[in-house]
């Protein structure tokens, strides 16, 4: 090539294509959402899987997803077309050449119960291959999205494969689903102790209850679900600053959401913003606001 030549990433803009959709009435509450994401010409790197509320399942419709680091570091690095990735405060570095291609399934944490059989602490700090959980249908859920020719009709699989996979299960105690919800609705705000209060059991056993059921403690669930808030802040077009940020979700001030966002992002904010490869929560952000 000459020097100076136009390399493929000079001469084409990349593309983000993004379709969000509900599952099916009976799915709700096991699932929050589908996304389905095709990022082409972007340049190869390493992008981030960040914490969630959320378990992430993900469908790759290109080549299997190679995943450089975990976030529980006694896990190897591995290469999987299909995947679950549990509860973790810790993101998860995937390689890529600039394209990313498949689907991603919001999954409840109480939705572990529901669609595996299992409760979600038994995911939680690892990335476990769709095969290991849905065994008797994890190859043609694969192949059959694979073909499909439209996102409407990729949902539309989902929605049918995973309806089968739905089992009646023991839930946890009401008291562990209700410091879930008010986790959820206080996005991480609420204080552990107003929390065991609020369930009417001591901080011990909130902590050792819900840890049972998630694999995560309460404190730890909040440190995420006040990043996910950032993040969707940081994520608008015109965000406010990270000074403000910190404000509005709770931080002592941004010197403490930077080092948050250090430990469970593995870079501060501003890096984050950065990075070239949209994640596939920018997705959300951004149908949200179309």
């Amino acid at each position: 090539m000459n020097a100076g030549a136009a390399t493929l990433f000079d001469v084409l803009e990349p593309i983000a294509d993004v379709a969000v959709a509900k599952p099916a009435q009976a799915l709700r509450g096991v699932i929050e959402n589908y996304v389905g994401y095709r990022y082409v010409g972007f340049q190869p790197g390493i992008h981030r899987g960040l914490p969630s509320r959320q378990l992430t399942f993900i469908i790759s419709l290109d080549e299997p997803v190679e995943m450089a680091e975990l976030p529980n570091p006694q896990q190897p690095s591995a290469t999987m077309a299909a995947f679950v990735a549990g509860l973790a405060p810790a993101p998860a570095l995937i390689r890529h050449d600039g394209t990313q291609y498949g689907i991603e399934i919001e999954l409840t944490p109480l939705g572990a119960r529901t669609l595996f059989g299992l409760p979600a602490r038994d995911l939680a700090w690892y990335v476990v291959a769709l095969d290991d959980l849905l065994s008797s249908s994890a190859d043609e859920l694969l192949d059959r999205v694979a073909t499909a020719p439209e996102w409407s009709h990729r949902f539309g699989i989902l929605d049918e494969v995973l309806l089968r996979e739905i089992r009646e299960t023991r839930l946890p105690s009401p008291e562990v689903v209700h410091a879930w919800n008010c986790l959820v609705a206080s996005e991480g705000g609420i204080e552990v102790h107003t929390l065991a209060r609020e369930v009417g059991w001591s901080r011990r056993h909130l902590g050792e209850r819900f840890r049972d059921e998630f694999g995560v403690t309460p404190k730890v669930m909040g440190r995420v679900m006040r990043f996910e808030q950032a993040r969707r802040l940081l994520q608008t077009p015109a965000h406010p600053s990270l000074a403000d940020v910190a404000a509005m979700c709770g931080y002592y001030d941004q010197a403490h959401m930077t080092r948050e966002w250090n430990e469970l992002a593995g870079c501060t904010p501003t890096v984050w913003m950065a990075e070239d490869l949209p994640s596939v929560q920018d997705t959300l952000v951004t149908a949200a606001a179309s």
